[in-house]
């Protein structure tokens, strides 16, 4: 048997209680009370939404699905609550699902609305409050949509400054080595003309290019001494080219330490060409050693170059499909040199990476802005100085991986508003606040994960969970 309230019985309801004579008896006649066991679903996340529902009386829970499991988000026995159907005014310019899920915590009833009924009720009772209803709810649709495409213009902007930063250093210092290098070359040609008059005999030819040889793996095996280290052999060498004649000593002195050159070797060179020829043979193999050192460091340059160039690649993903099979590690590392302009040199980089994990499907260029969003955040909080710690680790079914900072956290009073659209604790001009919202919806919506937060003062961690088993795919 059908049951339904009188006019008089929605007047006390609060939402209705502002409604005339006419506009309850309508609502009396659509409307029916419908009972709920304890335990029972009202209606299901992600359903049609189809009815709106308003309490009488038990206790019900409001739940949201995050990755599979229902996250409890309220619970009230408050009398006059309502759920379901709540953008039906809206029309099919959106997705008319059931926003969570409601469940009857005790028996419960419920004063029932047909979607479409109470749609149309509002429409025609409500007609400037639909208006700037619907200007809001799109206004902020469109201008969320706008705002972000900006952030990521100026992300992006930001990061190709600190591309051609990094490459920079790498392309002058090369350009630098080459030029350098020419100059070597040069004087390694006059240096030809003791071979070239005859003043050496075959033998002690031969000798010479052993010496340049062993010359050129010196240099390629050279250790990494201390300043003071260094000092005392060049000391040393210096006071061996002097005692010897040699000019420049000085100069010629660096190059030799440089190349891993003692005064014994030096002492085997002049047994080798004699005195006569001795400081054109040294300076003829302080010329290798110079080129050897400067080849070394065009290669470093170039390395570097290409690694940036690579790193660019994989921040990107230009070159690949949106939805593949990634390793996050990978993506991390993109992550970090594609950063590294902007970290301060304050700043202490820690990675703790579980190399066991396997790779996971997901949407890699995404994810790359997931950690942008969340180291740049990072960097930000602790002011120029401090520890960033980056973690991978697994939980059960899923990746995790952990952003952390040493800043002063985030207050207890705003850590539930950091994921809202456009809230933002940044000056003004600074931040859009559209950051972790941004970061939230590629998380848990695209990739079926989960992102949350802890936070006290010096110790503030964002933990990403994304599955790792390719499920539905979003």
């Amino acid at each position: 048997m059908t049951t339904r309230l009188t006019p008089d019985e929605l007047r006390t309801l609060f939402l209705f209680e502002a409604l005339d004579d006419d506009q309850l008896a309508l609502l009396a006649e659509k409307g029916e009370v419908e009972h709920r066991d304890a335990g029972t679903v009202v209606y299901a996340e992600g359903e049609p939404a189809t009815c709106f529902f308003v309490l009488l009386n038990g206790t019900v829970a409001m739940s949201r699905r995050v990755h599979g499991d229902e996250v409890e988000v309220n619970r009230t026995e408050q009398r006059g609550v309502y759920g379901g159907a709540t953008q039906a005014y809206i029309g099919e310019r959106v997705a008319q699902t059931y926003l969570n899920t409601l469940r009857a915590i005790t028996e419960s009833e419920f004063f029932v609305l047909p979607a479409d009924d109470i749609a149309e009720a509002v429409r025609a009772w409500f007609p400037m409050a639909i208006h700037l209803l619907e200007g809001l709810f799109f206004g902020m649709r469109a201008t969320q949509t706008i705002v972000g495409e900006r952030e990521r213009l100026l992300a992006l902007g930001s990061l190709s400054a600190g591309l051609t930063h990094e490459l920079n250093n790498p392309a002058a210092a090369a350009v630098r080595a080459t030029s350098t290098l020419r100059e070597r070359v040069s004087g390694m040609r006059q240096k030809l003309a003791m071979i070239a008059d005859g003043r050496l005999d075959g033998s002690q030819l031969h000798d010479l290019v052993g010496l340049q040889d062993e010359a050129v793996k010196r240099a390629a095996t050279a250790p990494t001494l201390s300043a003071m280290a260094t000092s005392d052999a060049e000391d040393a060498i210096a006071d061996w080219l002097d005692d010897h004649d040699i000019a420049g000593s000085w100069d010629l002195a660096a190059t030799l330490v440089a190349g891993a050159v003692d005064v014994e070797w030096l002492d085997e060179i002049a047994g080798a060409v004699g005195v006569d020829n001795l400081e054109a043979a040294v300076r003829w193999l302080g010329y290798t050693i110079d080129t050897e050192l400067l080849m070394g460091e065009i290669e470093d340059s170039v390395t570097r170059i290409s690694g940036l160039v690579a790193a660019a690649k994989q921040y990107s993903q230009l070159d690949r499909a949106p939805y593949q099979t990634v390793d996050v590690h990978d993506l991390l590392g993109a992550t970090l040199t594609m950063m590294q302009a902007k970290i301060p040199k304050g700043v202490r980089i820690v990675k703790e990476y579980d190399r066991t994990l396997p790779q996971i499907p997901a949407y890699a260029a995404e994810l790359n802005q997931v950690w942008t969003n969340l180291i740049d955040n990072a960097l930000g909080a602790m002011g120029g100085s401090g520890t960033l710690t980056v973690r991978t680790g697994r939980e059960d079914d899923r990746l995790t991986v952990e952003i952390s900072d040493t800043g002063g956290g985030i207050p207890p009073e705003i850590r539930p508003r950091i994921f809202e659209p456009f809230f933002t604790t940044k000056p003004v001009g600074e931040g859009t606040g559209l950051g972790l919202d941004i970061s939230y919806r590629i998380v848990v919506n695209k990739h079926h994960g989960d992102i949350r937060v802890e936070s006290e003062p010096g110790a503030t961690t964002f933990r990403v969970y994304l599955p790792i088993d390719d499920q539905d795919r979003p």
